[in-house]
């Protein structure tokens, strides 16, 4: 008969508990993450402008290819030329996933089109429908601001709902919005539906400011709230973790 330790280490040797964690790609990240983010779960990343929210997502998805997941990313803040553009300038180059069809980016620019309240409640509907019927294990919204400019509070909470059941039928979603862009109400109970919840800040080391990932929650994990890690990001070299003990938040 294995021991207990003997057991440990076939479930490590055969994929073991690994096989339901969706790892970024960073060591020191998912250190902070208890080895990543649940899959079949619901993430927020939050924060506001300009401090890494985006970067973040773009480090999930390349633990995601290289953990053999297929993606769909969609995009406010990029075009799929510019997303695959920021990737390689951060040394994570995922052309070759792109043109294989592992990656597919639904960018959310519309030039001369104006976002109602009618289009808002139609287009979230064509969203959890899509999400449906994809392939994908992993479906990335960045953000969800530009989302829910004209979108009622409950119109909102409907989609997140939505999400929620998806996340119980196989999908790991991951979302992120601007803090100032929601009453304190309304984030509440978007922090309260997500089951892990990331948050996003700068913080000054010397005389620059650096980007800081808050760990608030992840389902499941043990002694992750609270965790800190602290981030440059270098054109051609990617992200550069910086110790927290040289910063000021």
């Amino acid at each position: 008969m294995y021991d207990d330790d003997e057991d440990a280490s076939l479930s490590d040797l055969i994929g073991g508990d690994d096989k339901k964690i969706l790892s970024t790609g960073n060591n020191e990240i998912d250190k902070k993450l208890a080895d990543g983010l649940p899959l079949e779960s619901l993430t927020l990343i939050e924060g506001e402008n300009d401090t890494g929210k985006s970067v973040m997502t773009q480090q999930i998805i390349w633990g995601a290819m290289k953990a053999s997941l297929n993606v769909e990313l969609y995009s406010s803040e990029n075009t799929a030329k510019s997303f695959l553009s920021q990737m390689t300038s951060m040394s994570l180059d995922i052309a070759d996933y792109y043109a294989w069809g592992y990656l597919k980016i639904f960018p959310m620019h519309t030039i001369g089109f104006e976002w109602g309240e009618k289009e808002m409640q139609g287009i979230l509907k064509r969203i959890i429908g899509k999400i449906q019927t994809s392939k994908a294990e992993v479906i990335i919204i960045d953000s969800l601001t530009l989302l829910t400019e004209s979108t009622s509070q409950a119109d909102l909470l409907a989609f997140l709902t939505n999400c929620k059941n998806l996340v119980d039928h196989g999908k790991t979603i991951l979302i992120t919005l601007h803090t100032y862009a929601f009453e304190e109400d309304t984030l509440v109970r978007i922090r309260s539906i997500c089951d892990a919840h990331l948050f996003m800040k700068k913080a000054l080391v010397g005389d620059k400011y650096v980007m800081v990932m808050e760990v608030i929650k992840v389902r499941g994990a043990r002694k992750t709230t609270g965790n800190l890690v602290s981030f440059e990001v270098h054109p051609g070299y990617g992200m550069k973790i910086i110790p927290m003990s040289t910063a000021r938040i």
